[in-house]
């Protein structure tokens, strides 16, 4: 016949409530106790402290990233900000420059229309004077030949 049946016949019944069936379920708490204690307890604490590492690290990573794009931001306006006045300098430099390359134009042409104008005032004097020598020259000859045509 059937195993069952036959346990069930032999003890006389299919469950008998005797001191074991309390027994065990005492042995089941104190037994899910320690585990709890010595296993369950540890785990859950080392879960817990993982996941406060873990929010925190993320927290921490967020707030160290929100930095970064705030130092990011300042570097990027600190270097807008060099780079309009380094091109304000070079435009400054190159104003200066041509001012400087203008005013030295303007010099040479000055020394130039000086020179000019004592070459030319120099010229008309050694014009003048070469006048006047011919005109002596000229009336030195006049005289001669006026001499040469009385004499004659």
């Amino acid at each position: 016949m059937n195993v069952m049946f036959l346990l069930a016949e032999e003890s006389g019944g299919l469950f008998d409530l005797d001191a074991t069936l309390p027994l065990m379920a005492i042995q089941f708490v104190i037994l899910a106790v320690i585990l709890n204690a010595v296993f369950y307890q540890p785990l859950g604490k080392a879960i817990d402290d993982r996941n406060d590492y873990v929010r925190s690290s993320l927290a921490e990573s967020k707030e160290r990233l929100a930095q970064a794009e705030k130092v990011a931001e300042q570097y990027a306006r600190e270097l807008a900000e060099t780079r309009r006045r380094a091109q304000a300098i070079v435009a400054e430099a190159q104003a200066e420059a041509q001012e400087i390359a203008a005013q030295e134009l303007a010099e040479a042409q000055r020394e130039a229309q000086a020179q000019r104008e004592q070459a030319q005032a120099e010229l008309d004097q050694q014009k003048q004077q070469a006048f006047q020598e011919l005109e002596k020259q000229v009336d030195g000859l006049s005289t001669q030949v006026l001499d040469k045509l009385l004499s004659v």
